[in-house]
C-alpha cells in the first residue's frame, strides 16, 4: 500500500513538472518567436520624363515618353546609374527570332561624364512571333567630376531604338524639342554613401504611433575648428516627397527640433546637438522643417579628423515629463549614410611679448589673472535618457538585441530542463512498477 501511494505520488509530480515545463516553453516561444526582418535599404531616386517624336525603322510608334531616372544625390568623384526608360513598344511586323530592344541613347552631362554614351544598350525583351514589346530600362554609368559642386544636369537627346545592339542603320529614330534637364544633387560628404536619412519616429508618448520619415541632411563643417574651443556644424533637413513627418491628431506639439551627430575618430568627441525652430505646426498635418541651417554645437578637447554623420532627431519638448521629446526619430541606415570630416586643430593661445624690460622695476607687478571657462551648450532634452533613439533597430549592427525586454532563450532552456526531468521521472516510475511486477 505504501509503495502503491510512493508511486502515485511521484506520478502526479512528474505529470506535474512535465506540464509546468511546457508552460514554460510556450512562453519562451512567445518571446523568441520569428527573427525580425531586416530592414529595407530604401534607394530615393529622381526621375524625369521627356517627350519624344519618333519615325521610320523597325518600330510603328510615333511619339513616346522616356523617363531617366538617377539617384537624389550623388558625391563629388563618385558613380551612378542614369536609367533610360523606354515605354512599350510596337513593331511594324512580328519578331521571327527571339532578341532584345538596342537602346543608343545620347546623353549630355554637366558636371560628370558618361564614358558609354555611344554604345548600344540592351532594353527590354522581343518575344518570337509577336509585334507587342514591353517596357524595358538601358543603364548607363555616370561619374561625377571630382570637386565638383551644385548638381549634376543631364540633358538628353537623339535616341536610336533597333532590334538587337548591333548598330543599324534601320533603327527608328526618336527626337526630343525639350530643353530640359534632370538635375542630380552633389552631395558635400566624403563618403560614396547617401544623403537620405531613413528615421523610425514614435511619438507622442511610449504608446504614440510610429512613422517611417525620410529627410534629405545636409552637414556643414567648419574650417576653423580648434581643441578646446567651441564650434559650430550647419544642420539642412529636407523631406523626401511621400516621406513627411504628420503631427499628432491631438495635442499640442511645441515647435522645436532637436538635432543631432555623430562622430567618431576623436576620444571624447562623440556628438553635437543644437535646437532649431519650427514653422507653425498643425494637427495631423506634416511638421515643417527649419528653413534655415541649424546650429549644431561642440567642444573637443583633443586635435585630430573626425567622421561625422546624421543622427538622431527629436521633435517638441514635454515640460509636462521633464522635457522629454514627445517625438523621437532614431537613424535605420547609419551604415549607408554619406560622411563628412571634421578637423580639428591646436588650441589657439594669446601670444607673449618677447621684450625683456631692462632695469630695475620700481614697485611690485601686481600679476595678471586669466580664467579660461570651456562651455559646452546641449539642448534640455539631451538630459533624458531616450531608449528609442538609442535601440538599434537591427541587432547584428550591435552584436546584440538593444532593449528588447526578457531574453526567450532563457525560458526555452529552462522549459526543457523540466520536461527532461518529467521524463527522467516518468522512466523511473515504470522501471520500479516493472520490478514490482
Amino acid at each position: 500500500m505504501l509503495t502503491s501511494k510512493v508511486r502515485h505520488r511521484l506520478a502526479q509530480k512528474t505529470s506535474a513538472l512535465g506540464l509546468m515545463g511546457t508552460l514554460v516553453l510556450f512562453a519562451g516561444s512567445l518571446f523568441v518567436g520569428p527573427a525580425p526582418a531586416a530592414a529595407e535599404s530604401s534607394s530615393v531616386a529622381v526621375d524625369k520624363p521627356f517627350a519624344y517624336t519618333c519615325t521610320g525603322g523597325p518600330f510603328s510608334n510615333t511619339s513616346i515618353s522616356v523617363k531617366l531616372s538617377a539617384p537624389d544625390s550623388a558625391a563629388a568623384g563618385t558613380t551612378f546609374d542614369l536609367k533610360v526608360g523606354i515605354p512599350a513598344l510596337t513593331l511594324t511586323a512580328a519578331a521571327t527570332t527571339a532578341s532584345t530592344v538596342g537602346v543608343t541613347a545620347a546623353l549630355t552631362p554637366t558636371n560628370g561624364t558618361i564614358a558609354d554614351s555611344a554604345t548600344a544598350k540592351t532594353g527590354a525583351a522581343i518575344a518570337v512571333g509577336s509585334t507587342a514589346v514591353p517596357a524595358g530600362d538601358a543603364t548607363y554609368r555616370v561619374t561625377v567630376t571630382t570637386g565638383a559642386t551644385g548638381k549634376v544636369s543631364i540633358k538628353p537627346g537623339q535616341i536610336k531604338l533597333a532590334v538587337g545592339t548591333t548598330a543599324s542603320a534601320a533603327a527608328t529614330t526618336c527626337t526630343t524639342v525639350s530643353t530640359d534637364v534632370l538635375d542630380v544633387t552633389i552631395g558635400t560628404g566624403t563618403g560614396s554613401g547617401t544623403d537620405i536619412v531613413d528615421y523610425e519616429c514614435t511619438g507622442p508618448g511610449a504608446t504614440g504611433e510610429t512613422q517611417n520619415v525620410q529627410i534629405k541632411v545636409e552637414l556643414t563643417m567648419p574650417t576653423s575648428a580648434r581643441a578646446n574651443q567651441q564650434f559650430e556644424i550647419g544642420w539642412k533637413g529636407t523631406y523626401v516627397t511621400g516621406q513627411e513627418l504628420q503631427a499628432p491628431t491631438t495635442g499640442t506639439l511645441t515647435p522645436k527640433i532637436f538635432a543631432y551627430t555623430t562622430m567618431t575618430g576623436i576620444t571624447g568627441l562623440t556628438s553635437a546637438t543644437g535646437e532649431g525652430t519650427l514653422g507653425t505646426i498643425t494637427a495631423g498635418q506634416t511638421i515643417p522643417l527649419p528653413t534655415t541651417a541649424v546650429s549644431l554645437k561642440s567642444t573637443a578637447t583633443s586635435t585630430g579628423t573626425a567622421t561625422v554623420k546624421p543622427g538622431k532627431l527629436n521633435f517638441g519638448a514635454n515640460t509636462a515629463t521633464g522635457n522629454q521629446p514627445m517625438i523621437e526619430c532614431a537613424v535605420q541606415n547609419d551604415t549607408e549614410l554619406k560622411t563628412y570630416p571634421l578637423v580639428v586643430g591646436t588650441a589657439t593661445s594669446t601670444p607673449t611679448s618677447s621684450n625683456t624690460p631692462t632695469g630695475t622695476p620700481t614697485g611690485t607687478p601686481t600679476p595678471t589673472k586669466t580664467k579660461t571657462e570651456f562651455v559646452t551648450e546641449t539642448p534640455t532634452s539631451e538630459k533624458t535618457t531616450e531608449r528609442s533613439s538609442e535601440t538599434p533597430r537591427k541587432g547584428a549592427d550591435t552584436g546584440a538585441g538593444g532593449d528588447a525586454g526578457p531574453d526567450g532563450r532563457m525560458f526555452l532552456l529552462a522549459g526543457s530542463v523540466l520536461i527532461m526531468g518529467a521524463g527522467a521521472g516518468g522512466l523511473l516510475l515504470r522501471r520500479r512498477s516493472i520490478s514490482k511486477g
